[in-house]
């Protein structure tokens, strides 16, 4: 059970001659989408490793809901100085220096300076304050330019998900990379879950064997925030018109962050090669103004019924994998991100976390018919644990952040800064992964077409390492 035997090689060997061919074919029909040429000079960055930092000058944009926990946590950790902080909101970006002041006791970030009052204040900031590392924390279609202008400044990047809103910003953002050579990476917090991080160790291990099928999402009912909106500052009142104006899977990268991992989509075995969208009717935004807000109120005069309540789409991998990403923040049910995946030994589920392998999980049901959860889950977090989380477990049950992923994200964006090592996510994945939006956007647009993904490594995620099990 323990062998590792979940490549590229080892896929097709066991698929046979016909699967060989299959897969042939879909890195063809990859190949056929438009890739524009690697800029002269410009370097691939999969495998991307900077020079050492023994001290890392950090500045953040964004100190609203969300980028909190990033500067409490930053400004914690051991080889930091915070430099810069910059929100269009001064009140945000005082209460972030107070924060950060506090947390270096006197010693560490006495310097930073603070930039608000105006959207393009951030640009001064990466001017005077030349920092390495700049954390974007913004509304969506800030994401890529921001990101874009910190590394033309001469700073690496960590950004809020998703990376990008476009194919056209994907390809920005990745020769910027790769021109500057500045690591641009997404902060997708769920891959340092700890069943994820199981889930992961569990894969690399072939417990669940070949892997056939996976399903994210995330599901999330976020109405609530649209009372931003007669506020006039917040997150709902930005992202409530995404909601009314935009059909396909805003959100998608929460959920499939971790399920391409397990599949080492995009690093020697597999990747992304066309998806087909679907979405429900608009409804529960346009009802939910109409329950709790007056006839006159803002949120009254939007028409919501260009967006979708609920969608729903399917990834084909070049190796015939499938994958199923819904997105939802409307709808009145619980949470959830699924993170299933399934192979031919057996599955992995969330919500709640259950197991069932074929022969049966130790400590809990014999057969695969009955679900392993709770506490008929002991002996496999004492068999499969990833080794990052017991060496971080502390740090995240003390510094917190959706049930501590946060801090060891954060954590290891420091870590492998100062010790130049790669980071745990490439620019290649956070495109990848936010690709899903403007291609299930046209597919839906289109009534379900199919949409091809591009190749935004040129050929080299055949190459590309797979991700280890940290240490």
């Amino acid at each position: 059970m323990n062998e590792p035997t979940n490549s590229r090689r080892q896929f097709l060997k066991t698929l046979g001659g016909a699967s060989a061919g299959i897969a042939a074919v879909n890195m063809a029909a990859q190949a056929a989408v438009a890739t524009p040429p690697r800029a002269t000079g410009a370097q691939y960055m999969g495998d991307f490793a900077a020079p050492k930092l023994g001290k890392i000058k950090i500045a953040i944009i964004g100190c609203g809901a969300r980028g909190g926990g990033h500067y409490n946590h930053l400004s914690t950790f051991e080889g930091t100085e915070f430099v810069g902080i910059c929100d269009l909101y001064e009140d945000l970006a005082r209460r972030a220096q107070k924060k950060v002041l506090a947390n270096g006791k006197g010693t560490r970030h006495q310097n930073v300076k603070l930039y608000h009052g105006d959207k393009f204040a951030y640009q001064k900031m990466l001017a005077e304050t030349k920092p390495d590392l700049v954390y974007v924390v913004t509304p969506w279609e800030w994401h890529a330019p921001m990101a874009i202008d910190a590394m033309n400044a001469g700073a690496h990047v960590c950004c809020e998900v998703p990376l990008t809103t476009s194919l056209e910003e994907c390809w920005k953002v990745i020769d910027t990379s790769e021109k500057t050579r500045k690591h641009c990476m997404m902060l997708e917090n769920v891959n340092y879950g700890r069943d994820e991080l199981m889930f992961l160790n569990m894969c690399r291990q072939n417990v669940f064997g070949e892997l056939l099928h996976g399903e994210a999402a995330y599901i999330h009912e976020l109405r609530g925030q649209m009372r931003s909106v007669e506020k006039g500052r917040g997150t709902g009142s930005w992202r409530t018109h995404h909601w009314a104006n935009e059909n396909g899977n805003l959100y998608p990268t929460h959920g499939l962050g971790p399920v391409a991992q397990y599949m080492n989509i995009g690093r020697t075995d597999d990747n992304f090669r066309r998806l087909v969208s679907f979405s429900s009717p608009a409804r529960n935004h346009e009802l939910y103004a109409k329950k709790h807000f007056k006839p006159d109120s803002k949120l009254n005069q939007i028409d919501y019924s260009q967006g979708g309540d609920i969608n729903t789409s399917i990834i084909k991998t070049v190796l015939g994998r499938t994958i199923m990403v819904q997105w939802d923040e409307s709808s009145p049910r619980p949470y959830t991100r699924h993170n299933l995946i399934q192979g031919t030994q057996g599955t992995g589920a969330g919500f709640p976390t259950r197991i069932a392998l074929d022969g049966g999980v130790p400590g809990g049901p014999k057969g695969h018919h009955q679900w392993a959860q709770g506490d008929g889950l002991k002996e496999m977090y004492a068999r499969y644990d990833h080794p990052l989380y017991q060496r971080m477990k502390k740090i995240a049950q003390t510094m917190g952040g959706h049930g501590g992923m946060d801090a060891i994200m954060n954590f290891r964006v420091i870590e492998c800064l100062r010790q130049g090592q790669p980071l745990d996510q490439n620019v290649y994945e956070g495109c990848l992964w936010s690709a899903v939006t403007p291609l299930s956007r046209k597919s839906v647009a289109e009534d379900g077409m199919p949409q091809d993904f591009p190749d935004f490594t040129r050929g080299h995620w055949k190459t590309t390492a797979p991700l280890a099990i940290i240490q």
